[in-house]
């Protein structure tokens, strides 16, 4: 049977702002998408969290949404995949389903004082940690994010500890709905981001579940990424589908750009940017505080990545539009800067949610700088545009520094739709930059890891054959010029930290 004459593949793709669900071809091309966006709950300074209700609800119309516009069969689906926004933590009751908090999302900070006291008290725990776990001790991951639900829901704690209670990140709350509560399961790469798994041992660490005093009858089945993790319940979409493939979104995005060989790197530029090194089966530590964590898991064999985690990237011309109103739709962006240039005397620093890598500075505030009479919408619309290449150019530092580096990047989400900042961050970077056909490449990672378990595809060099590119960027900017605007960052930056 060729790859023409197989069913499709449906891939759940459940992020920061919206939930979506696209349909694919064998082939790798979107058929149909559907989507939902949904609230954002911002409690106190710092706090960040979804209902998880909503993530459900939002994610199952997508998917039927899909369907309907593909005028598709659930019977016609081979497989189904789930990609999501990492590091977001839930616990729900595993009688009935029902989630005993709000989602706390990977943003939320509430737990940066809890992390700064465990490092205080023990200079040597974050190396421990980092050694296990490749990640540091900060409340991006999902681990102290648990710990503070346990602690400050009437009863979790015991509750948890009698079993009563399930812990996952989306990937496994979303699978729990899917299949009925018959399978509570992630995959390797989403619990490398928990600050509780073991990247080395593949598995579960008990010395970091007693630091972070988690009970283990918590935790669900750690898979490949490419597995059998059951059926979708049949009255949810007319039909049984299997649930082939996980991965958290960045190794998702990995695999849809078909970076399967170690040294190829991708940047996605969504809510925040995430760029992505494969590294091959080598877990190579950064000195230079970028994370080592699983790329992906087929066969029982890991291979992992070197990571740089950006915190405001989308999310930042999100808030120009609706924080500051300048803007009413984010593709107007590209012609504010055309109109401004790359001699913009602002810098925006976008640490809303504090710094990430290489910084990771919770305490970090937003600041924009170089405002004058003559500083206009245009120059703070670029200011914030330029913010995202420059951090780009924080992590290749970092990856510089620790001894590798890309010789290209692979880019995707919904920023590199402006030209502008794709020419601009191949300039910044001084490396070519490429645009892949197929833009949704998270969705696409998992539909390609579906595809990978239900046997539409026999291999990752199979796959590899049906990624190609749409559009190329080669630096043109000299080097003194790129140094002279890069210091101008640095300047900014040193003027927001609180950190070491």
């Amino acid at each position: 049977m060729s790859l023409q004459e197989s069913g499709y593949l449906l891939s759940f793709d459940q992020g920061t702002t919206s939930s979506r669900a696209i349909i694919f071809s064998p082939a790798g091309e979107i058929i149909a998408t559907g989507q939902y966006e949904f609230t954002q709950y911002f409690p106190e300074p710092g706090w960040v969290e979804h209902d998880p209700q909503e993530i459900w609800s939002t994610t199952l119309q997508a998917a039927k949404d899909a369907l309907g516009k593909a005028g598709l069969q659930a019977s016609q689906i081979m497989a189904a995949g789930i990609t999501n926004q990492r590091e977001t933590t839930l616990v729900w009751d595993r009688a009935s389903g029902e989630p005993i908090y709000n989602a706390i999302v990977w943003q939320d900070r509430r737990t940066a004082s809890y992390c700064q006291s465990l490092k205080s008290e023990n200079d040597a725990l974050e190396a421990r940690v980092t050694a296990k776990t490749g990640l540091l001790l900060d409340p991006y991951f999902s681990a102290t994010k648990l710990r503070w639900i346990l602690d400050n829901v009437e009863g979790a704690r015991e509750r948890a500890q009698n079993g009563e209670l399930a812990f996952g990140t989306v990937d496994t709350f979303l699978l729990w709905k899917l299949t009925n509560g018959q399978v509570h399961a992630t995959d390797a790469t989403n619990a490398s981001r928990t600050l509780l798994f073991n990247i080395h041992q593949q598995c579960w660490d008990d010395e970091l579940l007693a630091l972070f005093d988690i009970p283990a009858a918590l935790l669900p089945e750690v898979k490949d990424s490419s597995a059998d993790y059951g059926r979708i319940n049949p009255d949810l979409l007319g039909a049984e589908i299997l649930v082939g493939g996980i991965a958290g979104d960045q190794q998702a995005a990995l695999i849809g750009q078909a970076c399967f060989r170690p040294g190829m790197a991708k940047s996605t530029y969504g809510t925040g940017c995430f760029m992505v090194m494969n590294t091959g089966e080598q877990a190579l530590e950064s000195r230079h505080r970028l994370l080592t964590t699983v790329a992906y898991r087929i066969n029982g064999t890991p291979v992992y990545a070197i990571e740089g985690s950006i915190f405001m990237a989308g999310a930042t011309i999100q808030w120009i539009r609706d924080g500051l109103n300048l803007i009413r739709n984010a593709s107007e962006t590209q012609s504010l800067a055309e109109a401004t240039g790359y001699e913009n005397p602002v810098y925006m620093v976008p640490a809303f949610t504090g710094l990430g890598a290489p910084y990771w500075d919770p305490q970090a505030r937003g600041a924009i700088m170089g405002l004058t009479r003559d500083t206009g919408i245009k120059e703070i619309v670029t200011a914030g545009l330029q913010a995202v290449c420059y951090q780009t150019r924080d992590l290749i530092e970092a990856m510089r520094a620790d001894g590798i580096e890309p010789d290209s990047l692979r880019v995707d989400g919904g920023m590199v739709a402006n030209s502008w900042v794709v020419q601009f961050l191949a300039d910044i970077l001084g490396i070519p930059i490429a645009c892949p056909k197929v833009t949704e490449t998270t969705a696409l990672g998992a539909a390609f890891l579906a595809g990978l378990q239900c046997g539409l595809y026999n291999s990752l060099e199979q796959i590899e054959t049906l990624w190609s590119h749409d559009r190329a960027y080669q630096p043109a900017l000299d080097a003194d010029h790129q140094e002279r605007l890069y210091q101008g960052w640095l300047d900014a930056v040193a003027r927001v930290r609180c950190g070491d």
